[in-house]
């Protein structure tokens, strides 16, 4: 099964007003929950969850998360969270959104070999008001989009960097940790996970630090692989008649905007969808 696929699957939940656990097996894969068609969580292997996030967040330490998690018997303990006074309500909601976000970003970013519908599963650490399936995976296509069309694209399971020598330049918090845990063995998901932040974050911030000449790659970077559509003969032959849209030079980078929270690697949502046509457009940078 291609990205296709899955896109058609996501819609079709959405359409039948799905409640339930859409599987995506796959390298990472994940899940989508939904409730009345609307996706309310995702997780995935290859994204940090929740809980990453917000023990990074620094609020609450490992040992009181799993006093909590023990006390009341639930993974995500958000009324004993506000109550003791370790997260605020906005907080959790920025928290929850952007690992919703960022699994998704990660099971694009990778290879989907199938979905599944499942039943009578309960979300993990669910977002109050879900997301449109076209809306989340607009967010997520243009994502991998905006890193492909980058200098130094990088992939989160791919390229695996290591520190240049000593940089000569101040860095951000989040250059210093990726060089003190980047080793040539750990990948952009890898080090997301070791530093808890979102793979996407991970990801752009190694590109952009490969180019700056903080990290390099063991020999060249290998080409991104792009996942083509399957397209009805019609749709084929209308698509060659017509001339071809100019590819942009680059992608923009979907900006960052703070949370409640403070926290700063939450993505707002797109103003607008796309057609399924437009999201695979999206999906290798080119543009209507």
């Amino acid at each position: 099964m291609d990205h296709g696929g899955l896109a058609h699957a996501l819609t079709a939940c959405g359409r039948d007003g799905f409640t339930g656990e859409l599987r995506v097996p796959g390298s990472p894969g994940g899940a989508f929950h939904l409730r009345d068609g609307l996706v309310v969580a995702a997780e995935s292997p290859g994204a940090p969850g929740a809980e990453a996030l917000l023990l990074r967040s620094e609020r609450i330490d490992g040992e009181q998360w799993a006093e909590l998690v023990r006390g009341t018997g639930e993974r995500w303990p958000t009324a004993a969270l506000v109550e003791r006074g370790y997260a605020g309500a906005a907080q959790l909601r920025v928290v929850c959104l952007m690992a919703l976000q960022d699994a998704a970003f990660a099971v694009v970013a990778g290879r989907v070999d199938a979905c599944e519908r499942v039943t009578g599963t309960e979300p993990h650490a669910p977002v109050a008001r879900g997301e449109r399936p076209a809306r989340l995976l607009e967010d997520a296509v243009r994502k991998v989009a905006a890193v492909d069309a980058l200098p130094y694209p990088v992939r989160p399971d791919r390229e695996r960097p290591l520190p240049m020598a000593s940089p000569q330049q101040a860095c951000t918090p989040l250059q210093r940790d990726l060089l003190a845990h980047a080793d040539g063995r750990r990948t952009a998901r890898d080090l997301a996970f070791r530093t808890g932040r979102g793979v996407y974050t991970v990801t752009v911030e190694i590109a952009r630090m490969l180019s700056e000449g903080l990290l390099e790659c063991a020999g060249p970077l290998a080409p991104v692989p792009l996942l083509m559509a399957p397209e009805a003969p019609v749709a084929r032959q209308r698509e060659q008649a017509a001339p071809e849209p100019e590819a942009p030079p680059s992608a923009e980078l979907p900006h960052r905007a703070p949370g409640a929270s403070g926290i700063t690697e939450v993505l707002p949502p797109p103003t607008s969808g796309v057609s399924w046509k437009g999201f695979f457009r999206l999906r290798h940078g080119t543009a209507e």
